[in-house]
């Protein structure tokens, strides 16, 4: 069973420090209270927050403030590229024109990073 992702779905990246909240604009969505996304909510600091500081040694501005540091590994605020969709969303189901994005999908950052869905940002309602 797939979880479909809303707005305010808690995401990580594997070289952040902090969580993020996934953020979706209404436009030409299908809602019932909470926006649900798609696998082209994507864009850095617009869908996909900050994750704190990022400790990729493959994002060039921690290279520099590593080398800086003569060595040390230094981490430094977190701006994502996220160039290309989210992989894979969901399979039979479209929200605006794309793939629904589900809980299992991944967003890849240009800095070596994988971005998942901590919590899809709904609650998940157990029938008896």
């Amino acid at each position: 069973m797939s979880v479909q992702v809303c707005m305010g779905a808690l995401l990580r990246c594997s070289f952040g420090m902090v969580p993020g909240a996934l953020a979706v604009p209404p436009l030409n969505r299908v809602l019932t209270g909470t926006p649900a996304a798609n696998v082209m909510d994507h864009l850095p600091l617009v869908n996909v927050p900050s994750f704190g500081m990022c400790t990729s040694q493959a994002n060039p501005v921690v290279q520099a403030a590593t080398a800086a540091a003569l060595g040390v590994p230094t981490p430094m605020p977190c701006v994502p590229v996220t160039p290309a969709p989210w992989m894979p969303g969901a399979a039979t189901v479209l929200l605006g024109g794309a793939p629904a994005l589900d809980a299992s999908s991944t967003l890849a950052c240009a800095w070596a990073g994988t971005i998942a869905v901590l919590e899809p940002g709904q609650a998940v309602e157990m029938v008896p």
